[in-house]
């Protein structure tokens, strides 16, 4: 018979009350920086390769990230996609 297993992740009290615990020294939240961090840069990275810019040569030719240089060394149009120029007045 199928026997549930026991819970592993603790209850949340809310995803303020999370970053304020955590703010104030507790338990990191449970979408912390570090891996939240790196699961965004993947998915944003995804995004890169489905753009309608790259579809020809994606069909034929993966694509590969340099983290140390932050590009694509083998492909090198798709750099473009990986900085924003942003508009006068919006710059960070």
């Amino acid at each position: 018979a199928y026997k549930r297993p026991e819970p592993y992740l603790k209850s949340s009290p809310g995803n303020r009350q999370e970053w304020i615990l955590a703010c104030k020294g507790g338990d990191p939240a449970g979408s912390n920086f570090d891996w939240a961090g790196p699961l965004t840069e993947t998915v944003l990275l995804g995004n890169i390769a489905l753009r309608p810019e790259l579809r020809e040569k994606m069909s034929y030719q993966s694509l590969n990230f340099d983290p140390e240089t932050l590009s694509f060394p083998n492909m090198p149009e798709a750099d473009q996609f990986l900085h924003y120029e942003y508009r006068s007045g919006w710059t960070l």
